[in-house]
């Protein structure tokens, strides 16, 4: 007995000095569960698991604590978004998988099934057929990409989805459909008074408003009566609202809640009286725009909403709804967590709740409000423990051009806070995507090796106005990168990196910001990681999805220019003589938006300078790895990259 006591006690006092990496298949690992939904009559869940890299969906008898069916599409394909279409039915996306993080294809085709698992049916889309064991279903070819509109909960029978057709075809413009789930029977509702619309139906279900366009930017609103008939255009009082977006019909169904940007600022929310075409503000933040609109699922009315200037925080539009108080009483349960209330039944009794944070994956939980008790459903990731997790601050500093710059920084839990090793993360996209507070696995695998990491929301990114995105246009290779070079020299002068000590890295447009931030400042970084990255842009007009369409050649003009001899000035391909930090280069085989002959630009670039470079290439993959074996290998990759270019 006191042998056994005295290992366990050695054993404690070992891992006290010494606590074991966590490993890396942990971060590299899918997540269990998402997407919960509780169906209109509050009996069953359903939910996605990711299973073997693959979404599928499955549905759970509440009361019996039973999963009694799901959905394993074959192939590469999988379950993408889904909704309750009435008390035993489910609609869901059939979605392509082309890569991890990044969106999956998905190319309009929707299937339904009863919560059971029988009955399941191909509703509509291109191929216009569906194998039900040894039965064919004939069905009306629809080439368009189409999205469920209204669910109509209210009606056992039907949905209405909303369809932006293709090239080339006879319909040119956004069709509103409404569609039978047992039969896939449709029948055209509304059109697009213009090429593409955003529609928004009342709370009956009569689609009533639509925002639309032909080119994409200049939308005009119109209106019609609940009964249907001719679009009518709506001058708004105010002009100078642009990017208008129709989000909730008011109580009464004589106004609208629109989100809109005014004189380049953030988004607002105002109040539309669909009568005389005036605006009232309702919200609008100085620093950003709202991430999220609360409506409440009783009411339809806009509840609260979600903004993150650093912290993610609510600004409660009506603070007495009933939602708003559930709410704030969820947020008062689940202390130091960001939490949202997903979805509801029908009579708002029961709801779906899911909680997060900095350090935590997620969890979902099932709040009775007759009971007042909040149970546990899942964790996204329950093998990752939030008190094992590193911990993110917000920060804010100064460009040097005096530009105020928001930005996270995740610090290793358990280490002294400064002349920490660093990794700059710049994030993708550019324009229009934005770094947000939360769980992020890079960012944790790295913190769990000792490593401070630094997001930089620079000019160009999404949430801050027009004015701050507009700011990063053709300022690829110059302004931008300045703003993240300056991010690292504000976390230096605070005390919490090492100067000597540090590295950046990034994918898609990040593995191009850290091989040009690189090459701007050669001194700065030891080590420069590339994934999936852009790094000649003259090619970008040639290969690559973005510009196989006229729209997508008239964007990358606009956010790059036309002058040949400036894009090459801010291509790393052309540029590489400046380099002087170590270099790694991965890449998808089969990627499509920044295709395998952007990795071959750089790769003979560095050849040709005699610049050293480890190059990985992962054939099968995309732009981003969706194989939880490949991540594991890029993670394993990384991080002996990284152990061999800092000190740690």
């Amino acid at each position: 007995m006191k042998v056994c006591l005295a290992v366990v006690i050695w054993g404690g006092l070992s891992m006290a000095h010494a606590s074991p990496l966590i490993p890396v298949e942990h971060f590299s690992k899918d997540f269990a569960y998402r997407s919960v939904k509780i169906s209109p009559n509050g009996e069953y869940l359903a939910f996605i698991s990711k299973v073997e890299g693959k979404n599928n969906l499955y549905v759970l008898d509440i009361k019996k604590s039973k999963i009694i069916s799901g959905v394993n599409f074959s192939d590469n394909a999988q379950v993408g978004r889904y909704e309750w279409s009435g008390d035993d039915r489910l609609v869901m996306e059939k979605q392509y998988i082309r890569g991890w993080k990044t969106h999956p294809k998905y190319y309009g085709e929707l299937f339904a099934m009863d919560a059971d698992g029988s009955k399941k049916r191909y509703l509509v889309g291109y191929q216009g057929e569906m194998q039900t064991g040894s039965a064919v279903r004939k069905a009306t070819p629809l080439y368009g990409t189409s999205f469920i509109l209204d669910p109509l909960v209210h009606d056992e029978e039907r949905i209405l989805i909303v369809t932006y057709p293709w090239d080339n075809v006879k319909e040119p413009k956004t069709v509103v459909y409404e569609v039978n789930v047992n039969t896939g029977y449709r029948k055209r509702v509304a059109g697009s008074p213009h090429k593409s619309g955003r529609f928004l139906t009342d709370r009956q279900g009569n689609v009533r408003v639509v925002s639309s366009t032909d080119n994409g930017v200049d939308y005009e609103f119109y209106i019609r009566p609940p009964e249907g008939g001719k679009w009518h255009s709506l001058k708004l009082e105010n002009g100078a609202l642009r990017n208008i977006i129709p989000v909730a019909f008011s109580a009464s169904g004589k106004e609208v809640f629109i989100s809109a940007t005014e004189h380049s600022k953030p988004k607002g929310i105002y109040k539309l009286d669909l009568t005389t075409g005036k605006t009232t503000m309702i919200f609008q933040d100085d620093v950003v725009s709202p991430t999220v609109v609360w409506v409440d699922i009783q009411s339809k009315e806009i509840y609260a909403i979600e903004l993150e200037p650093g912290f993610p925080n609510y600004a409660f539009i009506d603070g007495d709804a009933k939602s708003s108080i559930k709410l704030k009483s969820l947020l008062a349960s689940l202390p130091n967590s960001q939490v949202h209330l997903l979805n509801s039944s029908r009579d708002g009794k029961k709801s779906v709740v899911y909680a997060w944070s900095d350090t935590d994956p997620g969890q979902y939980y099932l709040y009775d409000e007759a009971q007042k008790s909040l149970k546990y459903l899942f964790s996204e990731r329950g093998w990752l423990k939030p008190e094992e997790m590193s911990p993110t601050k917000p920060i804010t500093f100064k460009a040097r051009d005096g530009l105020t710059i928001h930005g996270y920084l995740t610090l290793p839990k358990g280490k002294p806070q400064k002349n920490l090793p660093l990794v700059v993360m710049p994030h993708g996209g550019p324009h229009g995507v934005r770094d947000f507070w939360g769980f992020d696995v890079d960012a944790q695998l790295l913190a769990s090796r000792g490593i401070a990491v630094l997001k930089v929301n620079f000019r160009g990114s999404g949430g801050y106005g027009d004015v701050f995105l507009q700011a990063g246009y053709q300022n690829w290779g110059r302004d931008i990168q300045f703003d993240i070079i300056d991010g690292v020299k504000y976390v230096i002068k605070e005390g919490y990196a090492n100067p000597d000590n540090m590295c950046i890295m990034g994918a898609s447009f990040g593995g191009y910001s850290a091989l040009q931030s690189s090459i701007l400042e050669p001194d700065l970084f030891k080590c420069a990681i590339g994934v999936v990255g852009v790094y000649d842009i003259p090619m970008m007009f040639k290969e690559g999805d973005v510009s196989e369409y006229e729209t997508g050649r008239n964007y990358l003009t606009k956010v790059l220019g036309s002058d040949p001899q400036v894009h090459k000035a801010f291509s790393p391909s052309y540029n590489v003589d400046k380099l002087k930090a170590n270099v790694l280069i991965v890449h998808g085989g089969e990627d499509q938006r920044a295709p395998i002959e952007q990795a071959e630009s750089l790769v003979e670039a560095l050849k040709k300078a005699e610049h050293p470079f480890e190059y990985m290439l992962l054939e099968s993959e995309g732009h981003g790895f969706y194989k939880a074996k490949h991540r594991q290998e890029y993670y394993n990759t990384v991080l002996a990259f990284l152990n061999k270019n800092l000190k740690l």
